[in-house]
């Protein structure tokens, strides 16, 4: 998390799980964007073979541990560049979300809430720093 901006920052939590954070802010100051969930558009048959408990298309990505592991990504990305060949984050090839006719969704669609699954950060764990599109069934869940 302390690297540059634009790269992957992917640790191993819970002793089972890998997850991906985009380090935002210069080398050295430990902030990024913890990616929760994605709605699946292509690809689905390789992430139904790595998330075979997956029983629906909606919950192949539905939280970051599961992104994760549908999309292959483990922590030998650790550092990967976002606009490099093995790892990257492109614009979506369709309007985000079934419900949606235009990309950016349109500001009253997009909710803001506290994060979720961190109590252990104290108040922080209370700031609305989780934002995701309303109404969309990829989105992660509380436990």
């Amino acid at each position: 998390m302390y690297g540059p901006p634009g790269h992957a920052y992917v640790y191993f939590i819970y002793g089972m799980y890998d997850m991906m954070n985009v380090v935002c802010q210069p080398a050295g100051r430990p902030e990024a964007v913890l990616l929760r969930a994605l709605e699946p558009v292509q690809g689905m048959t390789a992430m139904q073979r790595r998330r075979r408990a997956a029983r629906r298309e909606h919950e192949l990505a539905n939280g970051p541990g599961k992104l994760c592991r549908a999309l292959g990504i483990t922590r030998a990305l650790n550092g990967a560049d976002l606009r490099g060949d093995e790892l990257w984050i492109a614009p979506a090839p369709r309007p985000m979300g079934p419900a949606f006719g235009k990309t950016p969704a349109p500001p009253d669609t997009v909710a803001r809430t506290p994060r979720i699954n961190v109590d252990y950060a104290g108040p922080d764990a209370r700031r609305p720093l989780r934002f995701y599109l309303r109404g969309n069934p990829c989105v992660s869940r509380a436990r």
